[in-house]
């Protein structure tokens, strides 16, 4: 697993549209939040997304981008945005390289079954394109607000 102040691990992944997004583009102007949920259109994920695009704004105040990431399809990402109005940027990581280079992809359990996936995590990328902060295991509600927070204490 990662942790605070080390290099973020570098990534190009295409987005929702197919169009390819690169952390190296955003080093030296804008701070990213990439935050790994488990799948679209589901409870939790929902709930994350629509507070991150309620904050969009604020974020984007403070030169800060923020950046989904599931191992769902470019086209199941551009439902899931049309579905909600979402105003982030959700990128498809579907052969799960991003998740496992962020150390995302682990054993979970649900009803006493053991099994890989995604465990909620979020990752504050600096300007600079180092670690600031690091989280695994959130709570969607009120976690975009918290992430937030932290972005202003940069």
């Amino acid at each position: 697993m990662l942790s605070k102040n080390q290099t973020a691990p570098g990534f190009a992944c295409a987005d929702q549209d197919g169009q390819m997004v690169d952390l190296a583009d955003f080093k030296g102007s804008k701070h990213v939040v990439l935050y790994f949920y488990p799948k679209d259109d589901t409870p939790g994920c929902t709930i994350e997304a629509n507070q991150f695009t309620a904050l969009i704004q604020e974020f984007d105040k403070l030169d800060t981008v923020v950046l989904g990431v599931s191992k769902d399809s470019c086209e199941s990402h551009r439902a899931f945005i049309g579905k909600f109005g979402l105003k982030v940027r959700l990128l498809a990581d579907t052969t799960g390289e991003l998740c496992e280079r962020y150390g995302v992809w682990q054993l979970k359990e649900k009803n006493g079954e053991k099994k890989p996936g995604i465990v909620r995590s979020t990752f504050i990328i600096d300007k600079a394109g180092r670690l600031a902060d690091v989280e695994y295991h959130v709570s969607p509600d009120g976690h975009a607000q918290a992430v937030l927070e932290k972005i202003r204490a940069l």
